[in-house]
């Protein structure tokens, strides 16, 4: 049970974690509808099936080298990454981004122009949330951390609980997701600096006393 309050914890946070993402799909939601927020965030739900893949090849390879008494390398490994994050987190400042700027860039960048029919538009749509988020590297240490722990708490060496975990951080993140487009322009005129700031602090105290328990626990 604890482990499902960790997933659906890390879905929250990364539903609401301010970024390029946060602000495009709140912006699209409002100029373009809900549908074509939506086909943004599958494109970047995509994104993250892809991060998670790696990260759990990674976890993989680590783990081909560790024997079960070592498995508590896995806790100290999710628990820094988690820390570095939070860290990041706290001091960074954030800025209102503007979402159709975002789009745009990508637009411009992999030269994917809108077409006439609306199907296309929609799978164009994904595409762009998926490069959208592809581009951050930050993304792929984000789904390490989490795979490395839960990697930890695996009953077996089968993958099938770590994409399960997984799969329900993914969920989590999802339903949030739908939540916050739903409501994109009640929330957009909630958004501000200071606000924005707020939450990048808490996410950072977050991350760092989600690393130091699982480093902690590793020892006990």
């Amino acid at each position: 049970m604890d482990m499902f309050f960790h997933a659906f914890t890390i879905g929250l946070i990364l539903s609401i974690m301010p970024g390029p993402v946060f602000f495009v799909l709140l912006e699209k939601s409002i100029t373009k509808g809900i549908r074509s927020a939506l086909a943004i965030d599958l494109g970047v739900i995509l994104s993250d099936v892809v991060y998670i893949l790696l990260a759990v090849l990674f976890v993989e390879q680590i783990n081909t080298l560790l024997s079960g008494e070592n498995k508590e390398l896995f806790d100290r490994l999710g628990g820094l990454i988690f820390i570095v994050y939070g860290i990041v987190n706290l001091i960074k400042k954030t800025k209102i981004h503007d979402g159709d700027r975002e789009l745009e860039d990508v637009t411009e960048k992999y030269h994917l122009k809108e077409s006439a029919d609306p199907k296309k538009n929609f799978g164009l749509l994904i595409a762009k949330g998926f490069l959208l988020n592809f581009a951050n590297p930050l993304v792929v240490f984000y789904w390490l951390s989490v795979a490395s722990v839960a990697k930890r708490e695996s009953p077996n060496d089968t993958n099938l609980f770590l994409f399960f975990y997984l799969g329900f951080v993914l969920l989590t993140y999802f339903a949030f997701d739908i939540i916050k487009i739903s409501a994109a322009k009640k929330i957009r005129n909630l958004v501000t600096e200071k606000l924005l700031n707020v939450i990048n602090k808490i996410i950072g105290m977050l991350f760092i006393s989600f690393g130091l328990f699982f480093i902690f626990r590793s020892f006990i």
